[in-house]
């Protein structure tokens, strides 16, 4: 393929670019851009046919990425709070309406003045930056942006809102954050989809599960949710929310007690397993003991741990785990990641094509992070080291509390905070504080700016250049700017880049474009990586990493032993109920909630475009019910009710049904000004972490259900 071989549509004269989509998605999905020579308008976005992952089709989001694009709502010039009548700024938490057009210069003087200040009377760590993954490449997610907090001795920030449980899982287990090819799961013979909405936010491998499915595969979800791909599936196990140790734990106990596990390769290509076999076949973990915990029956546990068990052997294909991040967003997250990611081990389903685990690949590619982010430029902080370490999952306590030194400004970028993070009635307690200056990089008004001093307008993926890995598969790609920014837009490189330089830093590491960005990247140790050049990206679009061919990539000791020896013999996994979770139905609130991802937004990113929120009608502004669940409480269909706990409250309507089980309430995570009362499902969340990584918890939360009068 050549990506700007020129085409021509409808008469006009254009060519096409090579784009990747760097939103938050495990397909990374190769996209060609169609643009207009004579205007430098994109006409078209579409997939890009020859990318043997995403093969040419792009998710009902993109499909419509133009819309994002031109859109009349989007952010395209600096702007700043305006000043009120008594001559003080308007009040935080106000819309577009309280800002006033400025140019860049304006913006950019303001910014270092103030963070210069604050930094001389509090110290540099009383200034926060917060950003995710609004954009996954490597250039947009962390490089000039990190060099800058890092030299100016900023507090750094732990990002563990989305997958730090579940990737602190993977590497306890197998020393590196790297699963099986997608399309592998072609040629497995079970396919389990554990807490993994595939046909909602992973669609480029149902295609291959299909393909699985059409030679004779099965397909189980487990999920307490009847998600898009439950309700597509084989068998749906609507297990009860943070209880997917136990089922974990209930599968090795048939496993071990059944001689269904690989002793040869346990032996040979892992360690501890003997202490593990003796604490699955403790009594505890029988599947009768945890049937009513797990709230599934004893039957359908033996059923489905002898087919795992069962598949690979005597001429059946392999089984294939798709896990995803919804298993360790509770209390004990990290354990059940665990657990779940030991199950191919103990049957050596690694040894076949189609037998493993996917979770993430994010190890695979081996850029050089370090490079770009150069986190030694601390040593040149006034600090001399680097800054204290805030969790982003405790973003309200980290602007309520009392901290030495208090956060003083905080820079939002990449992220909706307002929205996303847990406990958000403690987050907007903290950006509602006048004393506290606030700037954030976007591309629409969105909840956060709302709170903001300054807001700075953000390009999107077709306006920059970027270089992608991918989560969720093995191809390398180059992302290509394709349009001119809108406006006066700016990608996150020339902003921080323009910060660092007029605050004096060295314009060695400053002064950086992105091309020698890219460059620095792939100068990497990584095997993986030999013979993937910037130019060869550029030519070919996506490079495949250097695996041998057919590798499996845990099948011997030379991988899996040495990262057990590294991982020490951690503690074999262990089920305790979370604080806010079913089993303590005693407790003031008894149901639990499920503060859901919608299907057709990402995250937040999308919740504001009228095509995307027509996708989204069916349940927007909803709280899923079982029927039984309202009848006790005198609730209807369509009935307005007010969910609440000790936190904070949303109000909803009421959809009954069976879409989650009884004890289980779901609601849909969007913005909060969108909403009747400006709250959406966060106000109910907690600023609890899980058990490993540092993570966020937001499906243990404890709610209570009664019809608004």
């Amino acid at each position: 393929m050549e990506p700007e071989a020129a085409t021509y549509n409808h008469g006009m004269s254009s060519r096409q670019v090579h784009a990747v989509c760097t939103h938050d998605c495990p397909d990374s999905c190769g996209v060609l851009v169609t643009v207009e020579e004579a205007t430098g308008r994109a006409l078209k976005v579409q997939g890009d046919p020859s990318h043997p992952v995403t093969r040419g089709f792009l998710c009902g989001k993109v499909a419509r990425y133009l819309d994002r694009v031109y859109s009349p709502e989007r952010l395209l010039s600096p702007m700043r709070r305006r000043a009120g009548v008594a001559k003080g700024p308007l009040p935080k938490g106000q819309e577009a309406a309280a800002f006033e057009r400025i140019s860049w210069e304006e913006a950019l003087t303001e910014i270092v003045a103030r963070l210069q200040s604050v930094a001389a009377e509090y110290g540099p760590e009383s200034v926060l930056p917060y950003s995710y993954a609004g954009t996954i490449g490597q250039l947009g997610y962390g490089s000039m942006d990190r060099r800058f907090f890092y030299r100016f001795g900023a507090s750094q920030l732990d990002r563990t809102i989305c997958a730090s449980a579940g990737a602190e899982a993977l590497t306890r287990v197998y020393g590196t954050r790297l699963g099986m090819e997608p399309q592998q799961f072609a040629e497995a013979g079970l396919i389990l989809a554990w807490g993994a909405n595939i046909h909602g936010n992973n669609i480029h491998l149902w295609p291959f599960i299909e393909q699985a499915r059409r030679a004779g595969a099965k397909l189980v979800v487990i999920d307490p949710y009847r998600t898009r791909t439950a309700a597509l599936a084989d068998e749906h196990l609507a297990i009860l929310p943070g209880t997917d140790v136990l089922l974990a734990l209930a599968m090795m106990h048939v496993l071990f007690r059944d001689g269904l596990v690989d002793e040869a390769y346990l032996e040979e290509c892992t360690e501890g397993w003997r202490e593990l076999r003796a604490h699955a076949l403790q009594p505890e973990h029988a599947p009768a003991a945890v049937a009513a915990t797990t709230g599934l029956g004893a039957e359908r546990i033996e059923a489905l741990a002898r087919t795992f068990g069962l598949a690979g052997r005597d001429g059946r294909k392999p089984a294939a785990i798709r896990m995803n991040y919804g298993i360790q967003r509770a209390e004990g997250g990290g354990t059940a990641a665990r657990a779940v990611a030991m199950l191919p081990l103990l049957t050596g389903s690694w040894k076949q094509r189609g037998g493993g685990l996917l979770l993430s690949m994010s190890s695979a590619f081996g850029f050089n992070s370090a490079a770009l982010q150069m986190p030694e430029l601390g040593k040149r902080s006034p600090l001399g080291r680097l800054g204290r370490m805030v969790n982003m999952s405790q973003l309200g306590d980290a602007l309520t509390t009392l901290n030495d030194p208090p956060v003083k400004a905080v820079f939002v970028y990449n992220c909706n905070a307002a929205a996303v993070a847990p406990d958000s009635t403690r987050v907007l307690q903290g950006l509602r504080r006048e004393d506290l200056f606030t700037v954030v990089h976007e591309q629409f008004f969105t909840d956060t700016t709302d709170y903001a001093d300054l807001v700075l307008p953000a390009t999107t993926f077709l306006e920059h250049t970027d270089l992608m890995g991918s989560y969720g598969h093995r191809f390398a790609q180059l992302s290509q700017q394709a349009i001119a920014p809108l406006g006066e837009a700016r990608s996150n490189v020339w902003l921080f880049s323009q910060l660092g330089l007029r605050m004096g830093f060295e314009p060695e590491f400053f002064a950086v474009e992105e091309e020698a960005l890219i460059e620095q990247a792939l100068v990497s140790p990584s095997r993986l990586l030999q013979g993937i050049t910037k130019e060869r990206l550029q030519r070919e679009g996506h490079v495949p990493l250097a695996f041998e061919e057919n590798a499996l990539p845990f099948s011997t000791r030379e991988w899996f032993g040495h990262a057990s020896a590294r991982a020490q013999m951690l503690p074999v996994p262990q089920w305790q109920a979370p604080v806010e979770s079913i089993a303590h139905r005693e407790a003031a609130f008894p149901l639990q909630f499920l503060p859901r991802k919608a299907d057709n937004f990402m995250n937040t990113t999308f919740a504001n475009l009228a095509g995307h929120q027509q996708m989204e009608r069916k349940t927007a502004g909803v709280l899923e019910m079982h029927t039984e669940d309202a009848a006790s409480r005198g609730i209807a269909q369509g009935d307005e009710v007010r969910v609440w706990n000790t936190r904070g409250s949303i109000r909803l309507l009421a959809k009954l049904g069976e879409q989650v089980g009884r004890g289980v309430v779901a609601a849909r995570l969007d913005w909060q000004k969108l909403s009747a009362d400006g709250a959406n499902v966060n106000a109910l969340t907690s600023q609890r972490l899980t058990d490993i990584g540092g993570g966020a918890t937001f499906y243990t939360t404890l709610v209570d259900v009664a019809k608004v009068d």
